[in-house]
Parts: C-alpha cells; sequence; structure tokens
C-alpha cells in the first residue's frame, strides 16, 4: 500500500513539472512586455512564441522549425528593446484594443499558406493590445509591416535559434 501511495504521488509531482509552462518573470523596469508569435505555414517557417520584458529578459518557446528543444531564456539590451518598441510602434492599435489584418479584413490581395504573426503589448495595470497580422496579405500599404515583423529576430539577434540548420549533430 505504502508502495501505491508513493507512486502516487510522484506521478503527481511530476505531472504538475509538466503542466508547468515557462513564463518570465513580471518586469521591475517601466514598460510593456512584447509578445510576438510566429504561426504556421505550409513549409518549414520556424513557429513560435517569445516575450521580451522592458528589463532585458526574453523567453523563446518553439514550436516546429527552430534549433533549440524547448523554452529557451536569453537577454536583450536596453537598446535592442527599444528598436523593437520603435519598429513595432507604427502598426500598434490603440490602447486595449484588437487589430486584425487577414482575407477580408483590411486586405485585398491574399496568398494563401503563409504565417500568422501575433504581437501583443502588455502591462499588468491594464488590458493587453494586440495585432493579428496573416502575412498572405499583399496589399502594398502592409510592406512596411511585413519588413517590420522579418526585422524582429535580427533585432532580437535571436536568428540562430530559429534556425534549424544552425543545430549541430
Amino acid at each position: 500500500m505504502r508502495k501505491k501511495i508513493m507512486v502516487a504521488v510522484a506521478t503527481l509531482v511530476l505531472a504538475g513539472c509538466a503542466a508547468e509552462t515557462e513564463r518570465l518573470e513580471p518586469p521591475k523596469a517601466p514598460g510593456d512586455v512584447i509578445r510576438f508569435t510566429a504561426g504556421r505555414c505550409f513549409g518549414a517557417c520556424p513557429a513560435y512564441t517569445l516575450q521580451v520584458s522592458p528589463d532585458g529578459a526574453g523567453l523563446l518557446e518553439p514550436q516546429r522549425f527552430t534549433s533549440v528543444p524547448g523554452p529557451t531564456r536569453f537577454t536583450v539590451t536596453t537598446a535592442q528593446y527599444r528598436r523593437l518598441v520603435a519598429t513595432l510602434a507604427p502598426y500598434r492599435p490603440a490602447a486595449g484594443t484588437t487589430k486584425r489584418i487577414a482575407q477580408g479584413q483590411d486586405c485585398d490581395r491574399f496568398a494563401t499558406d503563409m504565417p500568422s504573426y501575433v504581437v501583443e503589448w502588455s502591462r499588468p495595470d491594464r488590458p493587453a493590445t494586440k495585432l493579428e497580422y496573416q502575412s498572405g496579405c499583399m496589399d502594398a500599404r502592409h510592406g512596411r509591416l511585413r519588413v517590420a515583423i522579418a526585422s524582429v529576430p535580427k533585432i532580437l539577434d535571436i536568428e540562430t535559434m530559429l534556425n534549424p540548420k544552425a543545430v549541430t549533430p
């Protein structure tokens, strides 16, 4: 009986560990935590979520086609954080709202099978602000947004984490 109880307790402890997800600590510096999600595509596009806090903490959570096997912490400089904020600022919707750019929603020319992106700005004391962008939207008016989104890994210096070919056996 005692052995069964110990096995049951060990199972519950392990299940609790598996259910716990990595997350960033609440930031000490003022500013938004930026959450950036690159969704799946029809092909080998890296799919991942990353979070960056104003105090320099970063967390990459891979889903597919990345070179990191699991949640990976990284740091960003103040300059990198500010550059990320400045790069995304022109596309940030009004506070507490969600803007969606997808087929039939602020998009006339659309290609299928492209990844979607979600950028979320949040602070503990405010409702989140969100931009949802389906990158298959080929309208010229969204060209600068495509460039801004493509520049995020370079700004944060995490390109090697997203390149499956960077993994050495």
